[in-house]
């Protein structure tokens, strides 16, 4: 016989009650639902928006209390909407809501493909692949992703634990759908341990507990759960004492403190970012401000971090309890950026979602007291996907896309396979990218920074741009220089090359022949961004005769001195 309901109200912040209908289910009802998954939605914003002005300006170093930003109400309409932190996981969302729970990772990527936002690390590279048709899970692949550990995937996260209510596991198998099109090994587990965090947080406010079920949910040897079990037994031997946790954290997971760190891509690393949310959780006190303002003083990823803090903490305490604070400024009629949702249409696709999942996963929607709807869950145990760390990644299985899926991508690149352009050294690497690109032509010595190489997707002010060479002087004072000796054509020959400056920085351009210089002048945008310049510089004093040119990029101080070259040619030129 089935046991009489019995109800067990959590009391704390005075918030919501759950009941256990039998044995190995819970009761959410569909008011407390909303309430939860409204509020998740919100916090992220708060937090992401609060953060915003500190992102990455301390790196392995504490935010100072005096610089953190001043909570102001309009925060989350001044900045949440355009935020990639948010509508990065709501391109998943749409995607679901298209094709169903049952999506395919090809069609995931695909959509992904056909994304138009600017992106960064896992998700750029991800996104990259995709592009050039090597087809998921192989695009996130450690060989063709040289940042498979970054934040990405833990940061776009939320909403798989958002629509999946007392249901880790499927935050667990949409993590190994989306999580795999930018991130492999840890950089997954940690999205799915974000998304086990948010699935328990509509049934419980204790950060034990919470962070119980994200271990639950991710293989026990990854270094990420790891790093979870760390920052607790910190925690435990200084409660009130984080910034001793915070230098515990540094010293294990910042690659400038410990250079043996796996497969970590320095200051975006995920296990580093992971841990600056768990000690904001612990060190919070149950209090928001106080969780939300100790994630973001942790320092690098200062908005994404505590954006992660304030969805799980608001989501545990529900819309209704929030300080008008939070609230009271939000456009609710205002569309977040590249997106088709509002926060009503946002809030109206998750409850869908979640009705889904929770029926897909052994539930059910019934009628309560008063009528009112509410969900009957089963009580679920996880079960993590394999143990398959980044640094022990079998050989990829060479899946590609087909050229009927290629045709759906509106963005298909025609450029090199990633593997064949790459290498260690910046300077091999720039001279792989210069044979594929623009054959003949040959590099200097190029300085590791700014990631010297291929570009496949440039964000420039005039739009993207496609298939880009990035250089970078070896040192201050000292140019990189790219060159090509030929005999130039007899009828009007042309030296045409576009070039842009990196974002926020200038180099000076000297063009010679030679040895002879013909141009000389600085690239730059001093309104900021991407300023593509295009050149078409007459060779004719040359023509008929064997000529060495040379494209300079010299630095002018040493901030973002990278110059960045598309379509390099000399028109008429005997290839």
């Amino acid at each position: 016989m089935k046991q009489e309901s019995r109800i067990c109200t959590i009391t704390a912040f005075g918030i919501f009650a759950f009941s256990l209908a039998g044995a190995g289910e819970r009761v959410l009802t569909m008011d407390d639902y909303r309430d939860k998954m409204q509020a998740a939605w919100i916090g992220q914003m708060v937090g992401v928006a609060w953060g915003t002005p500190t992102e990455f300006k301390w790196n392995d170093a504490i935010i100072p209390e005096d610089k953190v930003p001043i909570w102001m109400s309009d925060f989350p309409l001044r900045m949440a909407y355009g935020n990639d932190d948010l509508y990065v996981e709501m391109t998943f969302l749409k995607t679901l809501e298209d094709y169903g729970l049952d999506i395919s990772i090809r069609q995931a990527g695909i959509d992904f493909a056909n994304s138009e936002y600017s992106l960064w690390c896992a998700n750029r590279a991800g996104r990259s692949n995709l592009r050039r048709g090597i087809a998921p899970p192989d695009c996130s692949h450690p060989k063709f992703n040289k940042c498979p550990n970054d934040i990405d995937y833990q940061i776009e996260a939320d909403y798989a634990g958002i629509i999946s209510p007392g249901c880790p596991q499927e935050a667990i198998r949409l993590g190994s759908v989306f999580g795999r099109l930018m991130n492999y090994g840890d950089g997954v587990w940690a999205g799915q341990f974000i998304g086990a965090l948010y699935a328990e947080a509509f049934f419980t406010t204790d950060i034990n507990a919470l962070l119980d079920a994200g271990l639950a949910a991710i293989p026990a040897e990854s270094d990420y759960a790891q790093m979870v079990r760390n920052v607790r037994q910190w925690h435990r031997e200084n409660p009130r004492d984080w910034i001793t946790c915070w230098e515990k954290i540094r010293a294990a997971y910042s690659k400038k403190s410990n250079p043996k760190l796996r497969d970590s891509n320095g200051g975006i690393d995920v296990r580093l970012n992971g841990a600056c949310i768990v000690l904001g959780l612990l060190y919070g006190e149950d209090d928001l401000d106080r969780s939300i303002v100790l994630s973001m003083r942790c320092g690098w990823d200062s908005d994404c971090n505590p954006s992660n803090v304030g969805g799980i903490l608001m989501a545990s305490r529900g819309l209704k309890a929030l300080p008008a604070k939070y609230t009271e400024k939000l456009d609710y009629a205002r569309k977040f950026s590249y997106t088709a949702y509002n926060l009503p249409t946002l809030f109206a696709v998750c409850e869908k979602l979640a009705r889904q999942v929770v029926a897909r996963h052994g539930g059910r929607v019934e009628k309560g007291a008063g009528g009112k709807e509410r969900f009957v869950i089963p009580v679920h145990v996880p079960h993590p996907d394999p143990f398959l760390p980044s640094w022990k990644a079998p050989a990829p299985e060479g899946i590609r896309f087909t050229k009927a899926e290629m045709e759906k991508q509106k963005f298909a690149l025609n450029l090199p396979d990633p593997a064949l352009v790459d290498d260690p050294d910046p300077t091999i690497r720039v001279q792989k990218t210069l044979d594929a690109l623009f054959p003949g032509w040959k590099t200097m010595t190029n300085a590791p920074d700014m990631d010297p190489g291929l570009v496949d997707t440039l964000d420039t002010t005039g739009g993207q741009v496609y298939g880009v060479l990035r250089t970078h002087p070896p040192k201050r004072g000292e140019a990189v220089t790219l060159s090509r000796t030929l005999t130039v054509p007899g009828e009007k020959p042309l030296l045409h090359f576009s070039v842009a400056n990196s974002n926020g920085g200038d180099f000076r351009l000297i063009v010679r022949v030679n040895g002879c210089a013909i141009l000389s002048t600085v690239i730059g945008n001093p309104g900021g961004g991407c300023h593509l310049q295009t050149f078409d510089i007459s060779l004719d004093p040359w023509r008929g005769k064997e000529a060495t040119v040379e494209l300079v990029n010299e630095p002018t101080g040493w901030y973002n001195e990278a110059a960045l070259w598309k379509d390099i040619r000399i028109i008429g030129s005997k290839e």
